[in-house]
């Protein structure tokens, strides 16, 4: 593990607003980190908007 900047001392964990600990940075605890990616894996931060286009993803400038 790397050594965390002076920087989270103080800092709010983005999920619970309760003070970051160093190990689990930037988070306050192991619960508040498991949040966060359960809300990365269900969608939960989802950007309204039109859906993309499969296709449109793929670079059509060196087709076969």
């Amino acid at each position: 593990m790397s050594k965390l900047p002076h920087k989270v001392a103080g800092a709010e964990c983005p999920i619970c607003k309760k003070t970051v600990t160093p190990q689990f940075a930037p988070f306050c605890s192991q619960g508040c980190k498991d949040r966060d990616l359960l809300q990365w894996l269900g969608d939960g931060y989802r950007m309204p908007g039109l859906a993309a286009d499969y296709n449109d993803s793929f670079d059509h400038d060196h087709e076969d």
